[in-house]
């Protein structure tokens, strides 16, 4: 359980509001309402009672609330703890799985030819509110997101790359014609996609819900945590998957693979490479940065 669900359920309460809450949390305000709802879909009960005109803990979600502020004043404390031994020498850096999947691999075996301060690196992977809440709160020095939200950057370091391009994909076997096709024609086969709380997953929600429609458009789903085991099940001809070309650019390019546009969808989310201002950059950061950019060259 990452605790930054538990901080954003606190936080909540305590503002009465996911509002202010977001405010509070420099995040936006469907980024607290999706943790609220992880929360309540993890430990099986609604956790708020959102029928007033402040939030108020239900039965169940004063008991998460009790031991939340505890868990939370075990973390302060291991902070403190660990700042008084002086910041940990390396760089930490974070990035969405869709990132993580196409060039990461890349990134690091550039670092690799060129570094010999690799052993003090850290990669790690994670959702992007989650990525920029690690970069704001200090657990990542580096983050990159793919959003379509406005995330609030106003304390951070942003370098916009160029956006990420997503889109439908399917096997040349099911008949799909390539380039604009509609939903109806999309939503004959089974979708295969990644879970709710999943940045291509979130962003076909936004789409939909931007056209008049909802999930429902694709009655057949499957749920994979495994971006490979969705691109191979979309080659085989098992079913369509909405994602970044990035990801299947190869397979595309191959014939294996066709892509699909929808008339009134956004296909394209914005990339940003956050820090804090504090930040004191290193070779090493520089060396990461570059690596970065030059995957967009």
């Amino acid at each position: 359980m990452e605790l930054v669900y538990l901080r954003t359920f606190v936080e909540s309460l305590e503002a009465g509001s996911f509002s202010k809450a977001a405010d509070a949390l420099c995040v936006t305000q469907s980024a607290v309402s999706r943790r609220i709802k992880f929360l309540e879909d993890q430990y099986g009960y609604p956790l708020l009672d959102r029928s007033g005109p402040v939030l108020v803990a239900t039965e169940a979600g004063k008991i998460v609330l009790d031991k939340a502020r505890q868990l939370l004043s075990i973390e302060d404390e291991l902070l403190k703890g660990l700042k008084g031994i002086g910041k940990r020498d390396g760089l930490s850096f974070c990035c969405t799985p869709g990132f993580g999947t196409a060039f990461l691999p890349r990134v690091v075996r550039e670092l690799l030819q060129t570094s010999s301060e690799m052993h003090n690196m850290q990669f790690f992977l994670d959702m992007p509110d989650l990525v920029l809440a690690g970069v704001q709160d200090g657990r990542f020095d580096i983050g990159l997101l793919e959003h379509c939200e406005q995330f609030d950057f106003s304390e951070l370091q942003v370098l916009q790359l160029p956006d990420d391009d997503v889109l439908f994909v399917s096997s040349p076997a099911l008949d799909i014609p390539s380039g604009e096709v509609t939903v109806a024609q999309l939503g004959q086969h089974t979708l295969f996609s990644r879970r709710a709380e999943c940045c291509s997953t979130k962003f076909l929600s936004f789409n939909l819900k931007k056209i008049g429609l909802d999930e429902t458009a694709f009655p057949s789903r499957v749920v994979y945590d495994d971006l490979h085991q969705i691109i191979a099940s979309t080659v085989d001809g098992l079913g369509i998957a909405f994602t970044a070309r990035s990801l299947v650019a190869e397979q595309i390019a191959a014939g294996k693979l066709r892509s699909h546009q929808v008339q009134g969808f956004m296909h394209a989310r914005r990339r940003s490479l956050v820090f804090r201002p504090c930040f004191v950059s290193n070779p090493l950061a520089d060396l990461l940065i570059q690596e970065v950019q030059r995957c967009f060259e």
